[in-house]
């Protein structure tokens, strides 16, 4: 049996009566007159626009609305199939739509008018823009995405009849942004077609010789498929298992893509054909699966289960590549019937749009991707960048990751350790110090594989840096960086402002606290649309808003054109950029300090570490006033803390930008072997650490005991040398001393 795919052939005489009598199928227990309406109010609406084959423009709204039965879509989506164009083709307004066909069909209508007046320029940027406007009508309802993929299926069955040079537009568009899209919404069956139609538009010879070498092997092939049918039926029988198998050559753009990723011609191409079983229940998938390896040999590495871990999209399958009849390779596909429904048709094929507002699981799962881009699109400034996390994001080929719990990630290729530490949440991310991959400790940077499993270790002190937009590959990670980098900015430049602020105003003899309470920074607020004092001391701070421009508007400070003059002089413009400048560095906590202690909100104290406990920049720490010896810092649960009075405490904490190493102690007991102290020793270099001094002693029990004082920068590389000592076999235990 020959595998068909859904067929969206272009039907030049489609009648408003066969599409009923489809829908009727499709919707048995519906009134679908109202189908009736929508194809007389559409009809008449374009009765004098042709397209460009000459036909009468009504055949393509009811081509869209058949192709959204075949997508066994809800009623309101092939109404809106067949009412698409009318707003933005026939001057009708959304109100109208809605008032004769309901606001749901009004909304897809109005969702697709706008997506179909984006118009995909080259120049990137305008591109990235309309593309982003596009994601913002997609996140309102999803089926004005695929009401527009149905029309842009037909469009594309029909663009023989347009200039060559609207075909290669038409059909690099589709393979950039409509293809990707089918894909990560699971509708293969649409994917694939679109696909193979823009091969044909973009690389004519390339598509036409695919078609002639395949036509040539047409017999041989289907002989071929027949005898692998008949044997794999064969051997599902010898087990009592029954089922559907299907066999059929690749589809074009499939194999197109094999030949560029391999750099090879058609002929050296072998796994051309696909066999597809379709069974009852998932326990038969695992037991044919056992029963195709036990009769034909599989090839290794090309098992993947997407059963037991579905794709982002839904899409459950076994995939496995076997050496076949005649030593030939071929791909084969176990599912059961509900999974090839999903795959085929995609979120299309259990699509309950009420479910969406309630809650379940229909379209919930579908939209998750969609509400993260628009959380990105909240904290981008640049259409491009935004665009590019799109690509991204539509990519559903990615890694699997596990994590400790045996909990799955699906995270796009080249993901880090941090991407899957905001896949599991925000604080996680944010907090990340180290990541532990099947065990090892490895970089942020390290670039995860499918299968692995992470670890993520986290410090409360830990805060994200600029650095980590670097190594982040997630919208969702881009993202929450963003977001605390630019809320910690607008906290720096709140405090710079609000201090620039309480200094001119000194000069009036007034305060803020003062204006306040007189309600007169009112006037300024609602000049400048700020809500809150924090919001206008933020804009000062930033450079956005004058200090010149807020007293003017303060009625008790009475600025006059003197004092503009003297805000405008040279030595007092100094004066405020000198102030500011130091506002800004205490507020950042400038690296130039070398203090790593701030001690009750200053960072130019002296202060001692404790040798008892070596505290080092992660660990909780505690300043204690000690006579003779000024200020020592120890960590909190260091005993020497409880022996110290209670009223000697000081606040204290971690200045986050100092940089320079730490000296700390760590025992490591390990069996007493030759060379151990010299291998212990390479691997604290080789991860660049240096090694102040090494005390070594064998004990009776055949056992070494080794004490390094080295010098790290904080915790985290604290436990990264930890883990690399304990990767050794020879290696009992390691701890801090």
């Amino acid at each position: 049996m020959f595998a068909e795919r859904i067929d969206f052939s272009h039907e030049a005489n489609l009648t408003i009566d066969e599409l009923i009598k489809r829908a009727e199928v499709l919707l048995p227990e519906t009134d679908l007159n109202i189908l009736r309406k929508c194809y007389e109010f559409s009809e008449k609406m374009h009765i004098t626009q042709k397209r460009s084959s000459g036909e009468p423009y009504i055949i393509h709204p009811l081509n869209v609305a058949a192709t959204l039965i075949k997508l066994k879509m809800d009623l309101d989506s092939i109404m809106a199939g067949l009412l698409h164009d009318t707003v933005e083709d026939c001057d009708v307004s959304p109100e109208e739509i809605s008032k004769l066909f309901g606001q749901n069909v009004a909304q897809i209508v109005v969702g697709c008018t706008k997506i179909s007046k984006i118009k995909f320029k080259t120049k990137e940027e305008s591109q990235a823009e309309n593309f982003r406007k596009m994601v913002v009508a997609m996140a309102q309802d999803l089926r004005v995405i695929i009401v527009k993929l149905a029309d842009r299926m037909h469009n594309m069955r029909t663009l023989q009849y347009v200039s060559k040079e609207k075909q290669m537009g038409k059909a690099q568009e589709t393979l950039d942004i409509y293809v990707p899209l089918a894909s990560r919404l699971g509708i293969n069956s649409v994917k694939a077609d679109l696909e193979d139609l823009c091969l044909r538009y973009l690389h004519p010879d390339i598509y036409y010789r695919l078609a002639e070498k395949i036509a040539m092997k047409k017999r041989e092939r289907e002989s071929y498929i027949e005898e692998t049918l008949n044997l794999v039926e064969e051997k599902m029988l010898e087990y009592s298992v029954t089922g559907e198998v299907t066999g059929r050559p690749k589809h074009f753009y499939s194999i197109y893509k094999k030949m560029q990723q391999r750099g090879v011609d058609f002929e050296q191409i072998q796994d051309l054909l696909a066999f597809r079983i379709l069974i009852n229940n998932i326990t038969e998938c695992y037991k044919v699966l056992g029963i195709i390896h036990s009769a034909f040999t599989p090839v290794p590495g090309r098992f993947k289960d997407y059963i037991a871990i579905p794709k982002v999209n839904n899409y459950q399958s076994l995939h496995t590549t076997v050496i076949g009849p005649k030593a030939e390779r071929i791909e084969i596909q176990i599912r059961t019937f509900e999974m090839h429904e999903v795959a085929e048709r995609g979120v299309a094929a259990h699509w309950k749009y009420k479910q969406r507002h309630s809650g379940g699981d229909a379209s919930g799962n579908k939209l998750k991707w969609v509400e993260e881009l628009m959380e990105f699109n909240q904290s981008v400034t640049s259409s491009s960048e935004f665009m590019d996390a799109v690509k991204n994001d539509l990519d559903v080929g990615g890694v699997f990751i596990f994590t400790p719990t045996g909990d799955v990630k699906e995270l796009r290729y080249g993901a880090t350790p941090l991407d899957f530490a905001y896949a599991v949440h925000t604080e996680v991310g944010n907090k990340t110090v180290g990541a532990k991959v099947n065990g090892k400790m490895v970089p942020l940077k390290y670039r995860l594989k499918s299968g692995d499993t992470v670890e993520i270790l986290t410090s409360k002190t830990q805060t994200p840096s600029k650095d980590w937009l670097k190594i982040c590959k997630t919208s969702r990670a881009i993202s929450k960086i963003k977001q605390y980098l630019m809320k910690i900015e607008r906290d720096e430049h709140m405090i710079t402002g609000e201090n620039l602020l309480e200094k001119a105003l000194k000069r009036f003899d007034t305060s803020i606290k003062s204006v306040d309470k007189k309600n007169e920074f009112k006037h300024i607020l609602e000049r400048q649309h700020y809500k809150t004092l924090e919001e206008l001391f933020v804009n000062i701070g930033s450079g956005s808003l004058l200090i010149k421009d807020v007293l003017v508007s303060i009625p008790s400070v009475a600025f006059s054109e003197t004092d503009e003059l003297e805000f405008k002089d040279e030595d007092k413009d100094k004066d405020l950029e000198s102030y500011y400048k130091k506002v800004t560095k205490t507020a950042r906590k400038s690296t130039s300090k070398d203090n790593a202690i701030i001690v009750d909100g200053l960072d130019d104290i002296v202060v001692k570490m404790g040798r008892c406990c070596n505290p080092i920049p992660g660990d909780p720490i505690a300043g204690v006033i000690t006579r003779g010896r000024g200020i020592t810092v120890h960590t909190v649960g260091c005993p020497r803390i409880a022996e110290m009075e209670k009223n000697r405490g000081l606040h204290v904490e971690w200045n986050k930008h100092y940089t320079f190493a730490h000296p700390v102690n760590i025992k490591v007991t390990t069996h007493d072997k030759p060379g151990i102290l010299s291998k212990i020793s390479k691997s604290i270099n080789n991860a660049g650490i240096n090694i102040r001094s090494a005390i070594a002693r064998s004990m009776p029990d055949q056992k070494g005991n080794f004490i390094f004082e080295i010098e790290v920068k904080d915790y985290s590389e604290l436990l990264k040398t930890i883990s690399s000592i304990e990767q050794m076999e020879e290696v009992i235990s390691v701890n801090r001393a």
